[in-house]
This record gives structure tokens, sequence and C-alpha cells, in this order.
């Protein structure tokens, strides 16, 4: 009787094994990308939000946020989870 309950079980722990594999492992290894991309964040990189604004990054400070030049002068402080994308990148100083 032992056999046929662990056989009724089999399915329910393939269901999960197979949620993990296409659900949740996609998420983390996304969300650890979206870090390191927010991580690497520097002056002069332009950025999407997730609001859609595009700009040029200004000023990169500690407590998670940093300032984005929308515009001539226009200068609007965000959260630095909230950039969606780096369109262009700029290259770090050489150390010369």
């Amino acid at each position: 009787m032992e056999g046929g309950n662990l056989a009724q079980f089999v399915p329910l722990i393939l269901i999960f094994a197979i949620m993990y594999l296409l659900m949740i492992r996609p998420q983390q290894k996304k969300l650890k990308q979206h870090q390191s991309m927010v991580a690497a964040l520097r002056r002069g990189d332009t950025v999407v939000t997730q609001g859609g604004l595009i700009g040029k990054v200004t000023k990169v400070k500690d407590e998670n946020e940093i300032e984005v030049e929308i515009a001539d002068g226009v200068k609007v402080r965000a959260v630095q989870s909230t950039i969606a994308q780096v369109l262009s990148k700029t290259e770090p100083a050489a150390n010369a």
C-alpha cells in the first residue's frame, strides 16, 4: 500500500519540478541580470526608465538613486532599480 501512496505523489513532484525549470529559474536569472546591469551604471550612460523616459546619467548617488538628464538642463532623480535598459555604455577612463 505504501508504494501506491508514493505513486500518487510522483505527478505532483513532477509538476513542481517543471514549474521550477520553466518559470521560477528563468525569473531568477533575469532578476540577477537586471541587478548586475543596475550595479554597473555610471555617469554618461544613456538609459531608459520603466516609465519610458530616455536620458543620460549625470550622477550616481549612494542610496540606490541616480540623477538622469532628460533634456538640456532638466535633471530628474530616479531609483536605480527603475532603469529598464541601458542604450549606450560609456567606456571607463583609462588608467595612465
